[in-house]
C-alpha cells in the first residue's frame, strides 16, 4: 500500500511540472495569473481522481492475484493427491493381474503344454497342407491351420475339433483316386477347364499326361516336358480304366518333386546333340553298316535260293554260283580229274570275292566306331580342362558340355560296334554257308568224275 502511495505522488509531482510549463507558455501568450490558478486548481483535483481511481485499480489487481494464487496451490495439491490415488491404482492392478495369471495357471495347469502342442502341430501341418496336392481340389486348407498355429489365445473346442477335420482330412483324401474338374495352366499361360484326375496325394493327371502342383500360387501346370514314353503311356491307360478294372500306372511319392527332375533330364535327342560332330560321324558310320549288313543278307539269301534250286536241276546250269560251276564242270566233262578239279577250284575263287565282298567293311566300321568315341571322349576332355582353365571349377554348367561330349560319344561308339559287330558275324556265318555249299558239290562232281573215269 505504501509503495502504491509512493508512486502516485510522484506521479502527481511529475504531472504538476508538466502543468507549470504549460501555464508558462499560456501566461506568455497573454493569460492572467488568475486564470492561471484556477487552471492548475482544477487540474489538481482531476489528477487527485484519477491517481485514487489507479489506487483502487492497483488494490483491485492484488486481491485477484492472491485469489489466483490460492487457487493454484489448491489444485496443485488436487493433483498431487490425484496422482497418489493413480499410483496406488496401477500397484494395485498389478498386483491382482499378478494373482489372475497365478490362479490361470494352476487352473490350465497341464492344458497350457498340450495347447502348445496344439499350436506346432497346427503350425506343421499348414506347410503340409500349403503344398499337398489334396490343396488342389480343396484350396484354402492352411489358413485355418496357420491362424491357429499363430494364435496366443487358448484354443477353443470348436478349434479343436476343426484340427482334428483336417487331419482327418488329409489322411482320407490320401487314400483316394478322384477325378475332379477344375482349371490348368499350359506351359504357354493358357487357362484351360480339365478333368484332373488325383491318385492320393502323390499325382496329378489329365488327358494322359502328368501334371504338377504350384503351392505358391495355387494353380495346377502342365509338365513343360514330360517323362519317358513307357511311363506316360500308363495314365491314359489308367485314367481309360473301367470301374474295377486294375491297372499300372506310375506315381511321384516325392509329391511333384521327381516329375521336376524328369523336366530337366535330356532326352535321346538331346544326349544326341551332346555328342557334336564326332557323335553324328559314329551315328553315320553305324547307318552305313546296317545298310551293308541288310544288303549282304539280302543277296546272300537270294543266293542259296537259287543254290538250292540249282541243287534240284544240276544237269540246267543257270545264273547262279553253282550254275556256274557246273556250266564248268559241263565244259570240261572230257579232262582229267586234277584239270576238272583245277578249274572247280579256280570258279569257286572266282565266285568267292562275290560272295564275300563288303563283309570285312562291316567288320572294318565296328572296328572304327569304339576309336572314334575315344576321339570323342578325348575331345570332350580337353575342351572340359580348358573350360576348367577359363572359369575354374566354380560351376559345374560351364563343364557340362565337355563332359556330355566324352561320355556321348564313348556311348555311341559303343552302340555302334555292338551291331555292327552281330552284323558281321551273321553275314560272315552266311557268305561261309554258301561258300561251303559250293567247296562240297565241286567235292562232289570231282569224286563222281573220278568215278566215271575209273569206269
Amino acid at each position: 500500500m505504501k509503495k502504491l502511495f509512493t508512486t502516485a505522488v510522484v506521479a502527481a509531482a511529475m504531472t504538476f511540472s508538466a502543468t507549470a510549463v504549460a501555464a508558462d507558455a499560456q501566461l506568455s501568450a497573454t493569460q492572467t495569473l488568475d486564470q492561471l490558478l484556477n487552471q492548475i486548481q482544477s487540474e489538481r483535483q482531476s489528477e487527485a481522481r484519477l491517481n485514487k481511481q489507479r489506487e483502487a485499480e492497483f488494490v483491485s489487481e492484488r486481491a485477484d492475484k492472491q485469489a489466483l494464487l490460492k487457487q493454484a496451490k489448491a489444485d496443485l495439491a488436487a493433483e498431487k493427491q490425484r496422482g497418489k490415488d493413480l499410483q496406488d491404482a496401477f500397484t494395485n492392478n498389478d498386483q491382482e493381474i499378478d494373482r489372475l495369471s497365478a490362479d490361470l495357471a494352476t487352473a490350465t495347469a497341464d492344458y497350457g503344454e498340450m495347447f502348445g502342442v496344439v499350436r506346432q502341430v497346427a503350425g506343421d501341418m499348414s506347410g503340409q497342407l500349403a503344398g499337398s496336392l489334396v490343396s488342389a481340389q480343396y484350396p484354402g486348407r492352411d489358413q485355418f491351420m496357420m491362424q491357429l498355429g499363430m494364435s496366443k489365445d487358448l484354443p477353443t473346442i470348436e478349434k479343436l475339433e476343426e484340427l482334428w477335420y483336417g487331419l482327418q482330412t488329409e489322411m482320407t483324401q490320401s487314400g483316394k483316386v478322384v477325378k475332379f474338374t477344375t482349371d490348368v495352366t499350359s506351359s504357354s499361360g493358357e487357362v484351360t477347364s480339365m478333368d484332373v484326375t488325383r491318385v492320393g496325394a502323390f499325382t496329378l493327371m489329365a488327358n494322359g499326361e502328368y501334371l504338377n502342383f504350384n503351392p505358391e500360387t495355387g494353380t495346377i501346370l502342365q509338365l513343360p516336358k514330360q517323362p519317358e514314353g513307357y511311363k506316360v503311356a500308363t495314365v491314359g491307360k489308367f485314367q481309360s480304366a473301367a470301374p474295377g478294372e486294375t491297372t499300372q500306372v506310375f506315381i511321384d511319392p516325392s509329391r511333384g518333386g521327381l516329375l521336376q527332375v524328369y523336366t530337366q533330364k535330356a532326352t535321346l535327342e538331346e544326349q544326341f546333340e551332346a555328342g557334336g560332330i564326332v557323335g553324328k560321324i559314329i551315328a553315320g558310320l553305324l547307318a552305313f553298316g546296317l545298310l551293308i549288313a541288310i544288303w549282304k543278307i539280302l543277296t546272300l539269301t537270294a543266293a542259296s535260293a537259287k543254290i538250292r534250286s540249282q541243287m534240284k536241276n544240276v544237269d540246267n546250269p543257270g545264273n547262279n554260283p553253282l550254275g556256274r560251276i557246273l556250266k564248268v564242270y559241263h565244259d570240261s566233262k572230257d579232262v582229267d580229274v586234277e584239270t576238272l578239279e583245277l578249274k572247280l577250284d579256280e570258279a569257286i575263287l572266282q565266285e568267292t570275292p562275290r560272295i564275300e565282298s563288303g563283309v570285312n567293311l562291316i567288320k572294318v566300321l565296328a572296328a572304327i566306331a569304339p576309336m572314334l568315341g575315344l576321339l570323342g571322349t578325348v575331345t570332350g576332355m580337353i575342351a572340359t580342362f580348358q573350360d576348367i582353365t577359363l572359369f575354374g571349377t566354380g560351376d559345374p554348367k560351364i563343364m557340362a558340355g565337355g563332359i556330355s561330349m566324352a561320355l556321348v560319344t564313348t556311348v555311341l561308339g559303343l552302340v555302334a560296334a555292338l551291331p555292327l559287330l552281330l552284323m558281321h558275324a551273321f553275314v560272315s556265318g552266311r557268305a561261309k554257308a554258301v561258300t561251303d555249299v559250293l567247296d562240297k558239290q565241286s567235292a562232289g562232281i570231282v569224286a563222281a568224275h573220278a568215278e566215271q573215269r575209273g569206269k
